[in-house]
């Protein structure tokens, strides 16, 4: 891919970001969010203005594979291509967010949250769940806004090639001197319980963990299925099939839900993190025109 000005990447990197009603701001330039706290009101209309590459009213043509998608699904159309990112262990971690709804559609995630595939979709347990896993114990008051008890989210956890301190939104992802990185998403979906037997969240967090000098989450899930590796895009709700998203990130989505303990997530937050994450964030409607998605082979 031909290298880009940073405000570039940056308006297309901030686009994994996405807005949650009511929860979440517009996607800023300078950190990922808009007027939440962690953004300006211009920026957000500067950033909306850039990012969106459209279609003209039918499917978006030219354009590399999109996310998210069904990756139960492994046809695709999109022979667009580029190289697949290396693991995350030979990356740097750059930021970690999540997502209210899955964002992607997978064997253990497939029911849809918004009576469609606009609204994401639900773990396949939501329907299980007991009373005593669905009790709000801080009252709607959490530190981490945007779930309660009973959600699904989907986290995300940003890798890139550049040499770069994790940080505010995704544009600790590039640097002036590395403007057009390689990137990786791996994804994990989790059902929310309140059940302090559930993963932790601290597990899988950051705290400044480096190995062999880079920059690492503490862990990433497991027992949650061979994860599911393709070649994607940028997300967001500002993207659709028929304004895409021109960006190229190697996605690694893992097919089952996992539980995890709302009170953990809530101590992340209320605690402070190096991404200043304190809410949850909205999704991307699923991707299925097989001309915008590319063939998955193991």
């Amino acid at each position: 891919m031909a290298v880009l000005r940073l405000s570039g990447i940056l308006v297309a990197l901030l686009s994994l970001f996405s807005t949650q009603a009511g929860a979440s701001g517009t996607a800023a330039a300078s950190d990922g969010h808009g007027s939440d706290g962690h953004g300006t009101t211009q920026e957000a209309s500067d950033t909306h203005a850039e990012a969106p590459a459209s279609g003209s009213g039918g499917l978006c043509r030219g354009f590399g594979p999109q996310t998210p998608r069904d990756i139960s699904n492994f046809a695709g159309l999109n022979r667009a291509s580029f190289a697949m990112a290396p693991s995350p262990a030979a990356m740097n971690l750059c930021n970690i967010h999540t997502h209210t709804n899955a964002e992607h559609k997978g064997p253990g995630f497939s029911i849809p949250a918004g009576g469609g595939k606009a609204g994401g979709f639900l773990c396949n347990e939501t329907r299980d769940l007991s009373i005593e896993d669905q009790i709000d114990p801080l009252a709607g008051h959490g530190a981490f806004e945007g779930i309660h008890p009973g959600d699904t989210i989907e986290v995300h956890w940003v890798f890139t090639s550049c040499d770069i301190e994790p940080g505010q939104g995704l544009g600790s992802c590039v640097s002036a001197s590395c403007t057009n990185p390689t990137l990786r998403v791996e994804t994990q979906v989790f059902l929310v319980v309140n059940d302090r037997d559930a993963l932790n969240f601290h597990d899988f967090a950051y705290a400044g963990n480096m190995v062999n000098g880079l920059h690492q989450p503490k862990s990433l899930p497991t027992g949650t299925g061979a994860p599911v590796v393709f070649r994607g895009s940028t997300t967001g709700p500002s993207y659709t099939e028929e304004t895409c998203s021109p960006y190229q990130v190697t996605w690694s989505v893992r097919p089952e839900c996992a539980r995890l303990s709302y009170s953990s997530i809530n101590s992340w937050a209320a605690n402070g993190n190096v991404f200043h994450e304190n809410h949850s964030h909205g999704v991307r409607e699923l991707v299925t025109a097989p001309e915008l998605l590319a063939p998955i082979n193991f």
